[in-house]
Order: C-alpha cells, then structure tokens, then sequence
C-alpha cells in the first residue's frame, strides 16, 4: 500500500498541538512535527482537527437506502392527514400498474384520531398502500394491500412486529442491481460524513450481498453484518465467529453479532415495560410484548455465545432490559444490549459488572421525547439515561438504527450532549454526557489517533469536543480515509 502523510493537523482529545501524522500500510506509522514525507502522498490540513473515524453501531443499511425513495409521512400530525399525502402523492405520482405505494415514517403515538383501514381506502381505491411506521415496528395497510400480502382485515389496517417486518420485507424486493445502486450512494453520503463504518443489521442475510457490493467497488465502509435467529444454524455449520472477515470482502466485510429481538418498540405500544403504557385515546394499554420466554432466550443466547458469535440483543422496555440480562448473567455470555431505552436504576449498573455493552441510539430520545412523556408518564427520568449508564461505568456504543433516525453520527453525538434539537429546552438534561465520551462512543472506542491505530480517520474543520450542539450537528467533515485511503475528500 501507499504510505500517506497528512500535514498539520491538530489531533482530537490531545490539544491544540500541530503535528504530522504517517501512515504506511494502512496503519499510524509516526505522530510528530516535520516527518519527512519520503514517497507518502502528502495531503495539507492545515491545522484542521484530525479523529478517529466514526462508526455506527446499528444500522439497517437496506432499509435506509430504500425509504429515502419513500413516501415520508414523518411530518403527519393525524392518521387523517397521512391518508391525505397518500392521496395527493397518488394523483400527483402514482405507482406503476400492479405496483405498491409504500411510505415511511408515520408516528400515531401522539394522534388525535386512529388509523384505519378506510381511511386509506377512501384515497387510494384498488391500489394497494403499505406505510411503515418509523420505528419499523408497525404497519398500516388498505384493504388492497392487506388481500396482497393475505392478511386478515380487523378495520385498523394495522400490522405489528413479526407481521408487520413480514410485509415490509415483502415491499423491499427490488432487483439486486437496483438496490445496490441506492446502497452505494447511501454509503458514499455516509463516507461524506466521516462514517468508516456500520454494524448492518438487516434482518435478511447480508454477508453475500455486501461482499458482491464490495467487489463492485461500494468499498467506503467497513461492514459488521449481523446474524438473526432464523440463520443461526447455518451461521454456526459454517464456522462464522463474531469478527472474522469474510473471504472476497477486500478486508471490509466481517461477521457481526448475533442479533436477537426481544421486544417491540414505544412508538408502537410493544416495548415490554413493568408498568402498564398510558391511554391517550381510550384504548385497551399493556406492558407491550416480549418475544422469547425466559429459558428460550437463555438458549439461544448460549448457543450463539458457545459458538462464537457475540449477542446483540434488542431489549427497549425496562422489563426487557432486566430480562435480558438477566440472561447475560445467567449463560455468562457477553455483548450488547441494543437500544435499552427504558433502565431500571437497579439494572444500570448491572451493564459494567456483567461487561454488557450499552448500544444506544440517543437521537431517539428527541424523536420519541413527546411520546415517552405520554406513554411512559412519571418515568421518563429513567428513559434514554446516558448520564447514569457511564456514571455505573457501562461502556457505550452509539448509533442511529436508520432508518429509524438518519446515519449521521454527528446528530447522535449532539443530541447525547445537549439532549435538545431544534430549540427545545434540554429534555432530562440530567442524562447528557461529555462531549468525549459521545466522540469516543460513536468512533467504536477510540478516543484519539494514536501510534499504531488502523488509520480509520475523519478530518473536520472545527473541534467536535469544543463546539455546541448546533456545531455537532452541521459538522463539516473535510476528509475520511479508511486503512489510510480517501473515501471522501474535500479540502
């Protein structure tokens, strides 16, 4: 490999020191003032601020790069004013004959009125229309789409969890050639933003897909993809660790977690909590859903962690959380509790003593802010606690779970350090975090370049542990090299 000589640049978390930094065979060779470039390509910072590259630590790389195509219905206030934009798009874009409307980003959490099935219908006639709600967690269907996908109608049109992810898979069948071509491009944007890389948990196979992307020169990211129950055995027949890269993945692509899913989500009442939700529009509440009993849970956990693949395990209600680890605890195993949106304080510590990783996503707290406050009333001091997780010495990792929220780790890392957006007074303001340990947590660990790193590195024009959150969240990112290679550049 090439080596490469950035100079004058002002490392992130080490001052305002100048130096040079080297880099030979995709590694940190020499930090220092006036390194003799030799042969290395000599690109000038001048001075700009150098960090390690960020990650993102849960993402669904397929659905991200399909419903930025998608109706967005994020901005419906009313079940009646989303069949509305669904009518208007239909006059004035209609889908091809015998082809799906499909819209994304729909929150009834907080709606005056409910869906159903005819509203829709009142807009769309024959055409069958499937909305995903923004968590992925629900959908809402017309009578078209319903007989499409042989569901049965109830009159609410509403899908949820198994049901729900059964459709919106359905509606994701696009030609590979097609759907490759939207990836790249969602791939370069997050290069753009000083990604290097995701963990990928698509909830279909991803390992193949991604190493024919590689090979087709989609290579910007490096790429964990994770493994759910239904490939497990497989996963396990062909000797697949946690960590190992996969043969023809130019060194990118390398086996995941073990994802497991074992709760639903706020925005769609399913979240297993302790208590029971709060009723906003007279409807039937419940502590939400979870997805595996006790013993089969541990089992599974057990059989991915003795065969060497690490679980990552969606747990977003408090009940969840304590049933998850109290899984950890009771197989031994070690990973990630993804999401933990709701935390006892009697479970918080519990993170670090059972070396359990808190995989959060904290744009989701000003996204869901509204209807935690609703839902989970009296309880949101508990919600989205960042501040108390660190202060038990829980490791973090941070991430967007786009398309949930979008795949720009700087928006992560503002809303962990202000818990505000778009003026609003900070919500549970007691719950931010220092500004290093989001940088930290959103660069998979790193807090700083340091001699021997992977040269996995973002330049940006101001210092990310100086600026406010408004600064965070406009970061101008000038360069992102992975292994020391430019996957964007704009100096």
């Amino acid at each position: 490999m090439s080596a490469l000589l950035l100079r004058d640049a002002r490392l992130v978390g080490r001052g305002d020191e100048v130096v040079d930094v080297l880099v030979e065979d995709g590694l940190v060779e020499a930090i220092a003032a006036g390194v003799a470039p030799g042969r290395a390509e000599v690109v000038e910072l001048d001075g700009r601020w150098l960090g390690p590259g960020l990650w993102d630590a849960h993402v669904h790389l397929d659905q991200w790069a399909l419903v930025r195509r998608r109706l967005d219905l994020g901005r419906a206030a009313s079940a009646a004013e989303a069949a509305s934009m669904v009518g208007e798009r239909l006059r004035s874009d209609p889908p091809a004959p015998g082809e799906t409307l499909v819209g994304y980003g729909y929150r009834d959490g907080l709606w005056p009125d409910a869906p159903t099935s005819a509203l829709l219908d009142a807009v769309s006639g024959p055409v069958p229309v499937v909305l995903v709600s923004s968590d992925l967690h629900a959908a809402w269907l017309n009578d078209a789409a319903l007989r499409r996908h042989g569901r049965p109608g109830d009159g609410s049109g509403l899908l949820q969890e198994a049901a729900a992810f059964a459709v919106t898979a359905a509606v994701s069948a696009v030609a590979d050639d097609v759907l490759d071509r939207w990836v790249a491009e969602a791939v370069r944007d997050a290069a753009a933003r000083g990604v290097v890389g995701v963990v990928d948990l698509e909830m279909t196979p991803a390992i193949d897909r991604w190493v024919r992307r590689v090979g087709a020169g989609t290579d910007q990211l490096r790429v964990r993809c994770g493994v759910y129950p239904a490939e497990l055995d497989s996963a396990i027949a062909q000797g697949l660790r946690t960590g190992d890269l996969v043969a023809g993945g130019a060194g990118l692509v390398s086996v995941g977690p073990a994802k497991i899913i074992t709760d639903g989500s706020l925005g769609t009442r399913t979240a297993w909590c302790h208590d029971p939700y709060s009723s906003l529009r007279g409807e039937p509440t419940g502590r939400g859903v979870a997805t595996y009993g006790t013993d089969e849970l541990r089992e599974l956990m057990a059989r991915a962690w003795h065969a060497g693949l690490v679980p990552a395990v969606h747990a977003i209600g408090d009940a969840a959380v304590t049933e998850v680890l109290d899984a950890f605890e009771a197989t031994g195993a070690r990973g990630s509790v993804e999401h933990a949106q709701l935390v006892r304080p009697a479970d918080v510590p519990r993170f670090a003593r059972l070396g359990v990783v808190a995989s959060v996503q904290p744009e989701h707290a000003m996204d869901d802010r509204d209807e935690a406050d609703a839902h989970w009333a009296g309880r949101t001091g508990q919600a989205f606690a960042l501040e108390a997780l660190v202060a038990a010495g829980a490791a973090l990792r941070l991430g967007s779970d786009a398309p949930v929220a979008p795949l720009d780790p700087w928006a992560s890392m503002a809303a962990a350090v202000t818990r505000s957006r778009d003026g609003r007074e900070a919500w549970h303001p007691e719950q931010r975090i220092p500004a290093a340990v989001a940088h930290a947590a959103s660069a998979d660990g790193r807090g700083a370049v340091g001699l021997g790193d992977v040269a996995d590195l973002v330049v940006t024009e101001a210092d990310p542990l100086a600026v406010d959150g408004e600064g965070l969240r406009h970061m101008s990112v000038a360069a992102t090299f992975v292994a020391g290679r430019a996957t964007h550049l704009a100096l």
